[in-house]
């Protein structure tokens, strides 16, 4: 009787933690660490019955993770947050997006799926940053042709990696767009520096860059919580938007098939509550009527109407040519 009481009890422990077990989400995103931290916390306390968690990645390291996964015909997460809108079109071709029509999307001020496949979550800015106690801002380019385009800024201009940035994918493919691939072999005239963007901010600093193409972000970001000198410049031929997607993944293609789950985190992050966390982590809101504006930027709505045309379809269909083109004119050029 004692055993079978042991075993009884066993079998009832178990169920209770099985009942206990929570819901669980999976977040792929390229959103900075200690936004994800802040977003996380904040996830716990509004949704306390789900275990919601992100996992960190540039886009481009995404989507290699993803592409190894959909061999397996199964991923590692439940939705997405990646800084490439072109993402959203091919993994939409792909039949493995979970269609949601959200009661956040009137209030959107840009682009989304009608269907409702994705949806902008946050507006990443591609800009010019320079530093006021090393250079003055007129004896520096105020467009992004100019970056390239102007000699004496010869090996002391910086950019993030396409090959594994999203964004930069982006800026590159619209740059290609305007100005054509004769704007990467400028950029290989002018010995662009290929880096990270917190190395690139360091070089700014010490006076061994004059100038980097960066997400306004990043220098935000450092304004606020380093009281940093360096100052952003909004490029006169338009900074790049880069509108990113939140995207939710098919039950029998997600790693936990909770989409039901996803359509309510959507709807959150979407709503003017969601936004004012996306504003803190120095990114614009993709709303018409923004609960806020980044630290120390300027109104969306005047960026938005001064930015450079993006194709998206471009973004996805030439990939793999603006990479290579990029890696043998501007990385491998000596």
């Amino acid at each position: 009787m004692k055993k079978l009481a042991a075993v009884l009890i066993a079998v009832m422990a178990l169920s209770g933690a099985a009942f206990a077990a929570k819901p669980k989400v999976t977040i792929y995103t390229s959103m900075y660490e200690d936004i994800i931290e802040a977003m996380t916390d904040v996830l716990h306390e509004k949704f306390p019955d789900y275990d919601v968690e992100f996992f960190y990645g540039g886009t481009g390291t995404l989507q290699a993770k993803i592409a190894a996964e959909r061999e397996a015909k199964k991923l590692g997460c439940d939705m997405l947050m990646v800084a490439d809108p072109s993402y959203a079109l091919e993994l939409k071709a792909a039949g493995l997006l979970h269609a949601y029509k959200s009661k956040e999307a009137e209030n959107l001020a840009l682009e989304y799926d009608p269907e409702g496949y994705w949806y902008p979550v946050r507006n990443l800015i591609m800009v010019l940053a320079y530093n006021p106690e090393k250079f003055k801002k007129e004896t520096l380019p105020q467009t992004l042709k100019d970056f390239a385009y102007d000699p004496s800024m010869k090996g002391a201009v910086s950019m993030s990696n396409p090959l594994t940035s999203g964004t930069a994918l982006v800026a590159i493919s619209a740059l290609k767009d305007k100005y054509g691939y004769e704007y990467f072999d400028k950029l290989a005239e002018n010995r662009v520096m290929v880096e990270s963007g917190s190395v690139a901010l360091t070089k700014l600093e010490t006076g061994e860059c004059k100038e980097v193409m960066i997400l306004e972000e990043s220098v935000l970001k450092k304004r606020e919580e380093e009281k940093s000198a360096l100052e952003v410049i909004y490029p006169q031929d338009g900074s790049i938007c880069v509108p990113s997607p939140i995207m939710t993944v098919k039950d029998e293609w997600s790693a936990h098939g909770n989409a039901k789950i996803c359509e309510e985190l959507t709807d959150w992050f979407l709503s003017a509550e969601g936004q004012k966390y996306i504003v803190k982590g120095w990114m614009h809101s993709v709303l018409k009527n923004p609960p806020a504006i980044p630290y120390d930027s300027i109104p969306s709505e005047q960026i938005n109407a001064n930015s450079m045309p993006v194709s998206w379809e471009h973004c996805l269909n030439e990939r793999a040519e603006l990479r290579t083109n990029f890696e043998e004119r501007v990385k491998n050029k000596k």
